[in-house]
């Protein structure tokens, strides 16, 4: 990869406006929920009232006749040769209900009429007649011996490979889909611990809260289906979709406009299986747009029972580590088998240990279906991880910062065995948050409570691995007679700023001006593969591939204009267009059209990029790049109320190289302003019978602009170590993760009162003080 470090442009690094600005702020921007076809129709689903039921008889009649209506489809009219289920490893979730319902939402029939007003109407004369089944609407019910099974016959599902260490086991128990281990180490390293400490730790249930809703339009004509959807992952999805409706892969077309954020959850099927099969049924196109309301019933995070077992030395040298992780995936698998991966591979958090053991299940409840969301089984494990290691450390009596030092990983030492090695300097980002938010000077100098109000910091430092497993990426860059810089790749943009980076790379190593770059709309029939928007892949997968696609025509056009100069291509470089040969300059257009004979050309060149395979590495291929954030966090806590305000916040995380500084800073405030939601207010709330209480977005609480800390930083740190183009790596993830943990961790500072439970709630402060003063 070549830059252009030898002519004045700078494109990587540079606050260039985003490519997608004008169009945003005119609001020329068109997003799927503006996509409007002639002819369309509207489709609204009718949802499971009961948590757990069977479907003795279902009748659609009066629907049928209603005003407006073109379609009710129930499970009997799907034709018998598709395979009207869908998952990830598990193929689980269907199309409509066929006889069996999991959760309060799950879709029972839909109606395709003339407008939405219309659907709703036939929904309400559909007359079901329900049998209740037993409820089990948390991890501990659904795992009790006498809860009933959501899934008495096994779905289809796979296994993937795994490397060294790693397995995994199709439903290993009642209610349990799935089930990840990885192991390292010999077990009789407790044996050598000076102490062993036991803590189980609960993580909340948050909703992805994406302004923009679910929404497919679709189109079934003869054979062919023509989509737009807000979708993350636009290939896989066609893929799914070709499995579901037997059809060609070359026959589904994705088309995804802008997308107004997504957090995850936007992968894989949502609304797009519904629209496409009432397309089918009426031969016209369908639109199905979810309220909010219906968003918390689609998808959701995995709340999370951890229990760790951590045996140390006297000294505080971390030893052995073993793990049960409980994951609650919902009435349906989901992404969940993928996130245990995450969940259950991170656990160590980046430290040093003898011994490793983690098993990972996902239980099955009677709740919304749990899948991917930022952080992705990190947000969990860095809660339970990060907040033992300072419940240890002051068991000890050692303080929490030294033990860190003590034990993290070095600047490219392998996470484990055959794991590539870590690409940040884990101290020199520790040491920047603990000086910001005034760690060492607590240390010195403690402040003492003032009346009911105490004060305290902590630490914390999130941990993911990024980029995605075996996760390929290929792009296509077109250069026109003129210079114009064509970036074909099937990345989203989902408001992350992916476009402007990939853009900035092509610029950068072509020597161009960063306006002549330009990025089509996502179709899958035009674009090169991508397996998806997710895992902060953009920058360190996709942007290798951009990279290579650069390099082949920036080779190009050199051995062209050294044909055309009769030079060796190595005394030439390429700037804005123009030869540079020595002090000569030879435009790019005179020579091209004198070639080709006044008609003009375009170079094109390809890009693939994919981390090797190895079996070696527990995942079956190396971590492409390593995500780390770094919290610190003072606390005030009003002992008599419970309430915690955050004084002082400070996250950073490592970029590599900011490929456009402000909207790396726009993503890491963003996080770190989601792990205060994930602190102190989110949790989806459901009660025995499988009711969700809180799923209407005037009584779910986010966080308001009052609740960010007067003094919040966000410190984008650049140590140039990543694998991306230039040293980048992936952001995005990384300040999310620490903040739960640095805030309970600043609480017990304050007060020495423990929280093991999200969110941090005035009850449940109360509550740990209440403990702690009984002791």
């Amino acid at each position: 990869m070549n830059s252009c470090s030898d002519v004045e442009l700078r494109v990587v690094g540079a606050n260039l406006p985003r490519k997608d600005a004008i169009e945003k702020v005119t609001g020329q921007a068109l997003y799927s929920t503006e996509v409007s076809l002639p002819g369309m129709l509207h489709a609204k689903v009718l949802r499971s009232p009961r948590a757990h039921a069977r479907i003795r008889s279902i009748d659609v009649s009066a629907a049928e006749t209603a005003p407006g209506v073109h379609a009710v489809l129930t499970h009997a009219d799907i034709p018998k040769h598709f395979m009207p289920v869908y998952g990830y490893f598990i193929k689980d979730q269907p199309l409509v209900a066929v006889d069996h319902l999991r959760y309060v939402g799950d879709i029972v029939c839909a109606v395709a009429a003339e407008s939405e007003a219309a659907a709703v109407e036939a929904l309400a004369r559909i007359r079901v007649d329900y049998e209740d089944l037993p409820v089990a609407a948390s991890i501990g019910a659904a795992l009790a011996p006498e809860a009933a099974e959501l899934f008495p016959e096994a779905p289809p599902g796979i296994v993937p490979a795994y490397g060294d260490g790693a397995s995994a086991i199709l439903r290993p128990g009642k209610n349990i889909c799935y089930q990840f281990n990885y192991t390292t180490g010999p077990p009789s390293a407790f044996e050598r611990c000076d102490h062993v400490f036991e803590d189980t730790f609960h993580f909340s249930r948050m909703h992805h809260y994406h302004l923009e809703p679910f929404v497919t339009v679709a189109e079934a004509r003869a054979d062919r289906i023509n989509l737009w959807s807000a979708c993350q992952n636009p290939f896989p999805l066609r893929k799914e979709l070709a499995r579901m409706f037997k059809v060609p892969e070359n026959r589904i077309t994705v088309n995804v406009p802008f997308i107004g954020a997504g957090f995850g959850a936007k992968n894989n099927c949502k609304t797009e299986p519904v629209a496409v099969m009432l397309a089918m049924m009426t031969g016209r196109p369908v639109r199905f747009c979810l309220t909010m309301e219906e968003s918390f019933l689609t998808n959701t995070q995995h709340a999370a029972i951890l229990k760790l077992r951590t045996g140390v030395m006297a000294d505080g040298r971390f030893v052995a580590r073993e793990s049960d992780i409980w994951l609650d995936a919902g009435a349906y698998s989901d992404a969940s088998p993928l996130v245990a991966e995450k969940a259950g591979y991170r656990i160590p958090g980046p430290y040093r240990w003898k011994h490793i053991d983690t098993r990972c299940y996902c239980v099955m409840t009677n709740t919304s279906p749990a899948g991917p969301f930022r952080g992705f089984g990190g947000t969990q494990t860095t809660w339970a991880g990060e907040s033992q290691l300072d419940m240890i450390a002051r068991r000890l009596g050692i303080d929490p910062y030294e033990m860190r030092l003590k034990n993290l990983l070095k600047l490219g030492e392998p996470f484990v065995p055959g794991e590539s090695g870590i690409d940040s300097d884990l101290k020199e980002g520790l040491d920047l948050v603990a000086r910001e938010v005034g760690y060492f000077d607590y240390r010195k100098s403690p402040p003492k409570p003032k009346g009911v109000k105490a004060r305290g910091v902590g630490l914390s430092i999130g941990f993911k691995d990024g980029g995605g497993v075996n996760k390929p990426a290929q792009a296509r860059i077109k250069v026109s007679t003129n210079g114009d810089i064509y970036l074909h790749c099937g990345t989203v943009e989902i408001g992350q700023g992916a476009r402007t980076a990939l853009a900035a790379f092509a610029a950068e190593i072509l020597c161009a001006p960063y306006e002549r770059v330009s990025l089509p709309e996502i179709n899958t029939d035009y674009l090169p593969f991508d397996q998806g928007t997710n895992a902060s892949s953009a920058i360190a997968v996709m942007g290798q591939a951009v990279a290579c696609a650069a390099d082949s025509v920036k080779k190009q056009v050199l051995e062209f204009a050294a044909s055309q100069l009769e030079c060796p291509a190595s005394e030439l470089v390429l700037d804005n267009w123009t030869i540079r040969q020595g002090e000569k300059r030879h435009p790019m257009v005179p020579m091209i059209m004198r070639y080709y004979g006044g008609t003009g050309f375009e170079f094109t060149g390809e890009g693939y990029y994919k981390a090797p395979s190895d079996h070696h590495a527990p995942l079956e291929a190396p971590c492409v790049f390593w995500e780390i954030g770094w919290g610190g966090v003072e606390v005030e806590v009003d002992t008599e109320t419970g309430q915690v305000k955050i004084l002082r916040l400070v996250m950073s995380g490592d970029t590599g190289r900011s490929v456009n500084p402000l909207v790396c800073r726009g993503q890491e405030d963003g996080a770190a302003v989601m792990g205060i939601a994930q602190t102190l207010f989110e949790r989806m709330i459901y009660n025995d019978a499988g009711q969700l209480l809180n799923n209407d977005p005037l009584v779910y609480r986010v966080p308001l602009a009052e609740d960010v800390p007067a003094s919040f930083r966000s410190i984008t740190q650049e140590q140039g170590h990543g694998p991306g183009p230039f040293g980048a790596k992936g952001a995005g993830e990384a300040t999310i993760l620490p903040v739960a943990s640095a805030v309970a961790n600043a609480i017990e500072d304050a007060t020495g009162a423990r929280i093991t439970e999200l969110p941090i709630t005035p009850e449940r402060v109360l509550e740990a003080l209440t403990r702690q003063q009984a002791k």
